[in-house]
């Protein structure tokens, strides 16, 4: 057997290989992205934010509903944290999550249904949608920009 056919043969042989490495590791990759957007909605639900600065980065940026809401510390103190505070609960239905990868970011789309009962006052039940970059830090996917919208249910 000829050198250059030697050759094709192994070239078509590591090919796929590498192909299906590189496949399993985006499988991995998706994966961790959705844990890591899971770990968030299930903080919300609970009403406690505590940890939740973990899963985005010190720069990240938040993007509620047509407001930029600065860094996700900042959100997190004059927002979100006083917020929850005030909620009896918040649930998540019809939650679907699609992960994309654009070079090494990971661009994530979530949408869902939630319903949130105040302490006071009457239920809210919205639609909402999010879209999220994510980018692996020491091993770990974290929350570069997060952009979140709701609107109201159709006949409410």
């Amino acid at each position: 057997m000829s050198t250059c056919v030697k050759m094709i043969i192994a070239v078509s042989i590591a090919l796929p290989a590498a192909a299906w490495a590189q496949s399993d590791a985006r499988t991995t990759d998706t994966r961790a992205v959705a844990a890591a957007l899971s770990q968030y909605k299930d903080a919300i639900e609970k009403l406690d934010a505590a940890g939740t600065e973990q899963l985005f980065t010190t720069d990240a940026r938040v993007f509620e509903t047509g407001a930029s809401e600065g860094s996700y510390a900042t959100y997190l103190a004059h927002h979100l944290g006083p917020e929850l505070k005030q909620f009896k609960s918040f649930r998540f239905s019809d939650y679907k999550v699609d992960v994309r990868f654009e070079g090494s970011v990971a661009l994530a789309t979530e949408t869902y249904r939630y319903r949130i009962e105040p302490k006071t006052g009457e239920a809210v039940e919205r639609l909402g949608v999010a879209t999220s970059v994510l980018k692996k830090m020491n091993g770990r996917w974290k929350i570069v920009s997060m952009h979140n919208s709701a609107r109201k249910l159709k006949g409410t």
